[in-house]
């Protein structure tokens, strides 16, 4: 594991998510430097000096608001500026907006990029991530989608408490395909502590039968919905899940985590990003993990190749 001092992250967007993103790296001491880009500075300075004055208690960094002139020498860019989606606003017009949003901090990006990863949390994720790395010009690998690794934490955390009695940490699994309505958990490859899971609640006998299998997927899907109806917005957990992205990169971790990745061949698709295992190190991601997937769960994986390309179709002239 290689050392982070001397690490320098940008975070383009002072929202909720970028705020909390900037918050939880601060935690974690993963770099020497946090620069917060946003267009509404005063807001960005607010963030910047509220998290500020928490440094003492957990060491020193510096952590400024700043502009696009400083992405020059960054190690990550994370991008989580964009707009919400309003009511009665469909899928696709989201997309527009936030694909338009996408390519004006791309090119301000590009303007001053040296080099480093940038990682994508703005939604629609998927289309982003696309976007971005056709538009930056860089290769594929270091222009990663958080996409569904929190999806995949909820999941994970659902099945813990459906079996009970569990250390979560020992609960593997993964939700791929689109970060959006198509997303689907890889049945086959959950396991807890390496026992497939449809074994191990036989050998323990907890019930996991189909339907219960089908309502944990379907609550792991409206997850985010549901938050953003009790309290307005999500935040936190994708705040942790991309210090873990950032984490696996800095540190030359390795890790497998499901991302959005631009897929070349892999599963049979190219040109499209999806998110499936990768392994994340320094250089963004190192490899996509083509894992044996059922014919059922390909047939998932084909809806949201779907899905994703039908949104990356009514933005291709942007």
């Amino acid at each position: 594991m290689s050392n982070t001092k001397g690490s320098k992250i940008c975070v383009i967007g002072a929202g909720a998510v970028g705020a909390t993103c900037t918050y939880a790296l601060t935690f974690q001491q993963l770099a020497s430097e946090i620069v917060l880009i946003d267009v509404n500075k005063e807001k960005a300075q607010g963030e910047v000096l509220d998290i500020s004055h928490g440094l003492p208690f957990l060491g020193q960094m510096d952590i400024h608001a700043g502009d696009y002139d400083e992405i020059a020498g960054a190690d990550v860019i994370i991008i989580t500026a964009g707009i919400p989606r309003k009511p009665g606003e469909t899928r696709m017009d989201l997309a527009k907006k936030n694909v338009n949003l996408a390519k004006i901090i791309t090119d301000s990006i590009m303007k001053y990029y040296t080099g480093g990863v940038i990682l994508v949390v703005s939604n629609p994720c998927d289309v982003v991530t696309y976007k971005i790395a056709q538009w930056s010009g860089l290769p594929a690998t270091k222009v990663v989608g958080s996409g569904t690794n929190l999806d995949s934490a909820r999941l994970r955390y659902l099945l813990a408490q459906h079996l009970g009695g569990i250390d979560i940490r020992n609960v593997h699994g993964y939700m791929l395909g689109e970060h959006g309505e198509t997303q689907f958990p890889a049945w086959s490859l959950t396991h807890i502590a390496g026992v497939q899971v449809d074994k191990y609640a036989q050998i323990t006998g907890k019930s996991l039968t189909e339907e219960e299998k089908a309502d944990i997927a379907q609550r792991t899907k409206a997850a985010g919905s549901e938050i953003i109806k009790l309290k307005g917005a999500t935040y936190n957990g994708i705040a942790v899940s991309a210090m873990t992205l950032v984490r696996s990169i800095l540190t030359d971790e390795h890790t497998i985590r499901t991302c959005g990745a631009m897929l070349n061949g892999e599963y049979g698709m190219k040109d499209i990003v999806l998110n499936v295992p990768v392994s994340l190190g320094k250089d963004g991601i190192e490899r996509i993990i083509e894992a044996p997937l059922t014919d059922l769960e390909m047939e998932y994986l084909r809806k949201s190749e779907e899905n994703v390309r039908a949104v990356l179709d009514s933005v291709k002239d942007m």
